[in-house]
C-alpha cells in the first residue's frame, strides 16, 4: 500500500508560510515537557488572575487548535478545509460545570449547532460531553446504581430529557450525533443512556453514535454485547472508535482505591484491543456504523487495506475517520485526497473557557510517544520543500 502520508505537499497546503512557522514554534514548544507544565501553571494563575493574556493566546495557540469563538467564526476554516474535502464536526469545547445554567447553555448551543450542521455539507456531525449535560457526579451515582434523593431523581430526569431533546433534533434534521466518552466510573450510565437513545433514533441508520476508548480492556465484551441487542432490537449502532484519553487518571485512582484498572496492560494490548474492535465493526456494517478517530497511521494503513479487502468503498457513509484540528493534518488531508471520508474535529468557544481543552491537548502531546517528533519531523519536511 502506498504510504500517502509523506505527503507533505498535500498535509499542509492550506497553511501559509507563516502558520506552518507558527505550527513549527508549537510543537517544538510542546517538545519540552518542563516549558509545557510551566507554561500551563503561568496561563491558569493568568487566566484567573483576569490578566490581558487573551489576545495572546488568541495568536497562537488557540488560532491553531480552534476554529474561533463561536459557530459563525469557525465557517472560514469550515469552507478552507472542505476545498480539500475534509469534513469538520463543530465541538463546543466547554467543560461541563456542576450547576444547571451551563448545562442548559450547553444544550442550548448544541441544539444551535445541529441546525448550523443542517445546512453545511461541510459539517456532517454534531456532537456533545456526557458531562456537558449533567454533573459528573450524577453519572457516577447513577452508574453505580446508588439510590437517588428526591432532588437528584430529577436532576436525573433533566439529563435525559437534555439527551433525548438534542437526539431526537438529530433524528428530525436527519444529521448523526457523536457523543463523548469520559471516565469509566461515569461511563456506565452514559452508555445505558445512549443506547436508549439508540434504540429510539436508530431505527433506519446510526444517528446516534457513542464512542469506545478501547484502551479499555473491557469494550469489546461491551461492543459485541450491544451488537447483540442492537440485532436482537431491531436497531443500528454508531460507534466512534478511539484508543482513550484519560490513562493517567484511570491508573491513578485504581491504584488508589485498589481495584482492578480497566486499562490494557501495555499500548501493544490497546492496539489489539483498537484493531479487534475496527475488524469486528467493518465486518457488521449493515448494522454498525464506524467514526474511527485516531492519529495513528499504521492504524489508518490497517482499514484502508481491511476496506479493500472487503470491497468496502472509500466512499461508504458508514466508515470515516477523523483527527483533532491542528494535529495530524498529514492523515486528514491525504486519506481526503485519496477519497476517504474525513473530518477534523474542530473545537471552538470562549477563549477563556476553552482553555481547560487546550491545556489537555498540549499534556497529550507531550505525553503521547513519538506523536510531537512526528508532527515536527513533517513540519521540517515542508519548510524545506518550500525552502523557508
Amino acid at each position: 500500500m502506498d504510504r500517502i502520508f509523506e505527503d507533505t505537499a498535500t498535509a499542509f497546503a492550506l497553511k501559509s508560510d507563516s502558520e506552518l512557522e507558527r505550527a513549527y514554534f508549537l510543537f517544538k514548544m510542546i517538545a519540552n515537557e518542563p516549558l509545557v507544565k510551566m507554561g500551563t501553571l503561568v496561563t491558569n494563575f493568568a487566566i484567573k488572575a483576569h490578566l490581558p493574556v487573551e489576545g495572546l493566546i488568541r495568536a497562537t495557540v488557540f488560532d491553531h487548535f480552534c476554529g474561533g469563538i463561536s459557530e459563525d467564526d469557525c465557517l472560514p476554516v469550515v469552507d478552507k478545509m472542505w476545498e480539500k474535502g475534509v469534513h469538520s464536526v463543530l465541538d463546543y469545547s466547554v467543560e461541563g460545570k456542576d450547576d444547571e445554567d451551563p448545562l442548559d447553555n450547553a444544550l442550548a448551543m448544541t441544539l444551535k449547532v445541529l441546525d448550523f450542521v443542517k445546512e453545511k455539507d461541510a459539517i456532517p456531525f454534531a456532537v456533545f460531553k456526557p458531562t456537558g449535560y449533567g454533573r459528573f457526579s450524577i453519572f457516577k451515582k447513577v452508574g453505580q446504581k446508588e439510590k437517588l434523593t428526591t432532588e437528584e431523581e430529577a436532576e436525573w430526569a433533566r439529563v435525559v430529557e437534555r439527551f433525548d431533546r438534542t437526539c431526537k433534533k438529530a433524528f428530525d434534521l436527519d444529521v448523526s450525533l457523536l457523543v463523548d466518552a469520559e471516565e469509566s466510573w461515569m461511563q456506565d450510565a452514559a452508555d445505558e443512556l445512549i443506547e436508549k437513545m439508540m434504540r429510539k433514533y436508530n431505527t433506519k441508520k446510526a444517528i446516534v453514535y457513542n464512542t469506545l476508548q478501547l484502551y479499555r480492556w473491557d469494550r469489546m465484551d461491551y461492543l459485541k454485547a450491544l451488537h447483540q441487542r442492537a440485532l436482537e432490537g431491531n436497531f443500528k449502532i454508531g460507534i466512534k472508535a478511539v484508543r482513550g484519553a484519560y490513562m493517567e487518571k484511570e491508573r491513578e485512582r485504581a491504584e488508589r482505591k485498589g481495584y482492578p484498572g480497566p486499562i490494557c496492560k501495555d499500548k501493544r494490548a490497546t492496539d489489539d484491543n483498537f484493531n479487534s474492535a475496527i475488524d469486528y465493526m467493518a465486518r457488521h456494517l449493515e448494522s454498525i456504523s464506524i467514526f474511527v478517530g485516531t492519529h495513528n497511521e499504521e492504524s489508518c494503513y490497517r482499514i484502508m487495506k481491511l476496506m479493500d479487502e472487503l470491497e468496502i468503498s472509500k466512499s461508504d457513509e458508514r466508515i470515516g475517520f477523523g483527527q483533532l484540528f491542528g494535529m495530524s493534518d498529514h492523515i486528514s488531508f491525504n486519506l481526503a485526497a485519496a477519497g476517504y471520508n474525513v473530518a477534523k474535529y474542530l473545537p471552538f468557544g470562549p477563549v477563556r473557557d476553552v482553555m481547560p481543552y487546550l491545556i489537555r491537548r498540549a499534556e497529550e502531546n507531550t505525553s503521547v510517544a513519538g506523536q510531537t517528533t512526528r508532527e515536527l519531523s513533517l513540519l521540517k519536511k515542508e519548510r524545506k520543500r518550500r525552502k523557508i
